[in-house]
């Protein structure tokens, strides 16, 4: 029978942790064995529980897929392809209007086919296109915002790292979750283009348009970012960018397709996708420091993900054996409240969450909670962890703590840019991620149409 008294207990503790300012690591970790506890009665049968649970999360293989897609990506970006793709692109957008912003954005959504980080993204396109829109007069938070807000589509994109934490917490397919988020991800950067142009067209200014050649906003020689080279206009043999694309495009095609087609699981693809990576940039002149480099750069980044997610695991056993997640979908199922103001108390709890928490974190916190209670009340699985992931991720640009922000904010050292600056900047990126949420909602399909299709 439910103890609501232990459910209360388990969840006022974790809440108070969080906001105590605990890592939620630690939050959960000691949420689900005082929750055992107080279910079981026994100290030793706690320990028991706990002990065989880590045990299995760290046999899974399912947990090797985050690592090894992470040093896939870290081999992509040390070979060099994304700068050589990115400079193609900008290059092939001569004739249109805010191309360096729009060349971003493509640029972002091929970066994200290799690390599925949004943060990695922030970061690479703060080098790598600010000093050059900076260079052509674009409005420092236009420039920015474009840079923030095309971040996010590492989420969507697969392989989303967002996209295998929830495939992981729901025991869902990560291959299905991975096509299910190409479409979604598809009309996110679409959306964005459209927003770029519309609002280049309307106040050239922002693109630098009008200005004179002399009036144009160079880096000041004492200026960090003078240091950061001219990406985008320097030469690029067409064989370069050949092998760029031939390269990139090829290993994802290969890994992802032989993942949608059943060839080999998600792990073997991700460790077949690093292992190629690997080669890519040898050949492209990687050598032994950038080898050791890549591993140190992916061992902490990935370490602290693996201990969340198993205090996660631990936190869903306790949920389970508690009996909270039961009583939480019962509870609101019987409210009598309609499935879409369910949904619309989930998205705004995701919103809010991400003011002040990180994704990965959120996600581990909610969704073994709200991901039954959708379920019940007849929500699309699919549909509805990719409304969940672009909800979640939402919560990076916005304030006060929306970490996209602040890493593009310390990508690019600027003094002469303030962080409040980036956050309105991003506004307009927030609203379109919205209405592709609201999207999503009204017309499911859009997200099971490649599942659908090809598994």
């Amino acid at each position: 029978m439910f103890d609501y008294t232990t459910a209360t207990l388990v969840i006022t503790l974790l809440i108070s942790l969080v906001l105590l300012g605990f890592h939620v690591a630690v939050a959960l970790a000691v949420t689900s064995a005082v929750g055992l506890y107080l279910a079981t009665g026994s100290l030793r049968i706690t320990q028991a529980v706990l002990a065989s649970t880590s045990a299995e999360a760290l046999r899974s293989f399912t947990f090797a897929v985050i690592p090894l897609f992470m040093l896939m990506g870290e081999f992509m970006g040390r070979s060099g392809v994304i700068t050589d793709i990115y400079i193609g692109i900008n290059k092939g957008l001569r004739r249109v209007p805010a191309r360096l912003a729009i060349a971003t954005v493509l640029g972002n959504t091929v970066f994200s086919f290799v690390t599925g980080v949004s943060i990695a993204s922030a970061a690479a396109f703060s080098r790598i296109a600010y000093p050059e829109m900076r260079a052509h007069g674009y409005d420092r938070g236009f420039a920015l915002g474009a840079i923030a807000g095309s971040s996010c589509l590492g989420m969507l994109i697969p392989p989303s790292v967002l996209m295998i934490v929830w495939g992981i917490l729901t025991e869902q397919s990560i291959g299905r979750l991975f096509l299910a988020g190409v479409a979604p991800g598809v009309l996110l950067a679409t959306l964005f283009v459209i927003y770029i142009m519309a609002a280049a067209l309307l106040r050239p200014a922002l693109v630098g348009e009008g200005k004179s050649e002399g009036s144009q906003s160079q880096p000041a020689p004492d200026d960090p970012l003078s240091a950061v080279e001219d990406t985008a206009t320097k030469p690029l043999p067409p064989m370069q960018l050949l092998g760029a694309a031939v390269g990139l495009f090829g290993i994802v095609a290969s890994i992802l397709g032989g993942i949608w087609m059943g060839l080999f699981t998600p792990t073997e693809g991700a460790g077949a996708g690093a292992a190629l990576a690997l080669g890519l940039a040898i050949l492209r002149g990687m050598r032994w420091h950038g080898f050791v480099a890549a591993i140190f750069s992916v061992g902490r980044i990935a370490a602290p993900i693996m201990i969340l997610l198993l205090a996660a695991a631990l936190y869903s056993r306790t949920l389970a054996m508690t009996g909270v997640t039961t009583a939480i979908r019962e509870t609101i199922v019987e409210s009598g409240l309609s499935p879409y103001m369910v949904l619309a108390a989930i998205v705004l709890v995701w919103f809010l969450l991400g003011m002040i928490i990180d994704s990965i974190s959120i996600m581990l916190l909610t969704v073994p909670i709200v991901e039954p209670v959708a379920m019940a009340f007849g929500f699309d699985q699919l549909s509805f962890a990719i409304v969940g992931i672009i909800a979640i991720e939402a919560g990076l640009l916005t304030p006060p703590f929306g970490l996209l922000v602040y890493t593009v904010k310390a990508a690019i050292n600027d003094p002469d840019v303030g962080i409040q600056h980036i956050f309105l900047a991003s506004v307009p990126y927030w609203l379109v991620m919205l209405i592709v949420v609201l999207l999503l909602i009204g017309f499911p399909q859009i997200a099971n149409f490649f599942p659908n299709l090809l598994m």
